[in-house]
């Protein structure tokens, strides 16, 4: 997906900064979301120069481009992960171990009709997550997901 991102950019006309390859390879590396300051920390670590408000504008720019996810948890926080699936998906979140795993099952149409009906609110986008245990955290096997 990170090669998908790059085309994304140059395809959009942006540049494939240094420091934009470094959120990505940041972002690729990671099997569970990350919060801005963590790929802040992480980037710097092989890219000293970068600034935090580069990291966050990288990270709003690739959201942007569907290139990653922007992940909400309940503490308002913000993470990300690199997006796996080019298909509209959700996210089921693991408390456990913070495992994330995709899926695409998402029906809610009805829905959709029955708020812009009650309210006449046009819905544009949604976003669907759920928290809760995989199965192997929930068999004890926390720390083999």
């Amino acid at each position: 997906m990170v090669k998908q991102a790059i085309s994304v950019l140059k395809d959009q006309g942006y540049k494939l900064t240094p420091q934009r390859r470094a959120v990505l390879g940041v972002i690729k590396g990671s099997l569970s979301p990350m919060t801005p300051a963590v790929v802040y920390e992480k980037v710097r670590r092989h890219y000293s120069g970068i600034g935090l408000v580069t990291v966050y504008r990288t990270l709003e720019l690739l959201t942007r481009l569907g290139c990653i996810c922007e992940m909400h948890s309940g503490d308002n926080n913000r993470s990300y992960l690199l997006r796996r699936s080019s298909n509209h998906h959700h996210h089921l979140v693991c408390t456990g171990c913070n495992r994330v795993m995709d899926f695409t099952d998402c029906d809610l149409g009805k829905m959709e009709k029955r708020v812009a009906e009650s309210t006449g609110f046009e819905t544009k986008s949604h976003l669907v997550e759920f928290f809760g245990h995989c199965s192997k955290c929930l068999a004890g096997e926390v720390g083999k997901c």
